[in-house]
């Protein structure tokens, strides 16, 4: 459920008319949030806590989780072949989560995780500009044309694309961090691709505001608290 009328919501779950809805809220016998509700037309989601004379009709929780990925591990909450991020999880409700912004196979890495489909749409659409920062290991040396050519941007005929504009930091002679608002399949890869250097590490330190700090291992994962959720954006 993403957004919805509160005395839709009611009617489907107690089985009457959303005309007897009104009614309740009139004799206040719902609550939203800890409120007692008035308005039907009040706008509820999956994570809005509901109760029917005291008892919950809906009591979700949202979860945001931070992830520090290991090489060899697949972004994915299914796999035949490789361990995946999920199977790192000892979370109860690890099940409930997807993946936001995946991490290639050998990447390393911040990655998050949810079940706020709304949360993660927003965070991975480009519109919203949350910054994405990596540091990459190169085969060859770097110089300033790098610099020059990630600012530009790059066309991709395959997709038809031009990447926006990517910062690129030269940290020294084999290694670098940039900054990217999309993601385009192996993006980062084949942009150093048109240098024919290969990436020999790719790893992802932040994303918004959010880094991943020492406190977490590879594999090791935590539960986001509110104003680490909040500080990404």
């Amino acid at each position: 459920m993403n957004n919805t009328r509160l005395d839709r919501f009611i009617s489907k779950k107690l089985g009457i008319k959303r005309q007897a809805v009104r009614l309740l809220l009139a004799q206040h016998r719902v609550c939203v949030n800890g409120a007692i509700a008035s308005d039907i037309n009040q706008t509820i989601d999956n994570f809005s806590n509901i109760e029917f004379d005291g008892k919950p009709l809906q009591a979700n929780t949202a979860y945001y989780i931070a992830l520090n990925k290991p090489a060899g591990v697949v972004s994915a909450t299914k796999d035949k072949q490789h361990k995946t991020v999920i199977d790192l999880l000892s979370y109860p409700f690890k099940n409930e989560l997807h993946i936001v912004g995946r991490l290639d196979l050998n990447s390393t890495g911040l990655l998050l995780l949810t079940n706020d489909s709304r949360w993660s749409r927003k965070l991975i659409s480009p519109e919203n500009k949350i910054s994405k920062h990596y540091r990459v290991k190169l085969e060859k040396p770097l110089s300033e044309e790098y610099v020059e050519a990630f600012d530009e941007g790059m066309y991709f005929s395959y997709e038809d694309i031009t990447t926006r504009p990517v910062e690129l930091k030269i940290i020294n002679k084999y290694v670098a961090e940039l900054a990217l608002i999309e993601g385009r399949y192996h993006q980062i890869k084949r942009m150093f691709g048109r240098f024919r250097n290969p990436v020999l590490d790719l790893h992802r330190f932040a994303i918004g505001n959010l880094h991943l700090g020492k406190d977490l291992e590879p594999g090791e994962s935590k539960q986001l608290t509110e104003s680490e959720v909040a500080a990404i954006f």
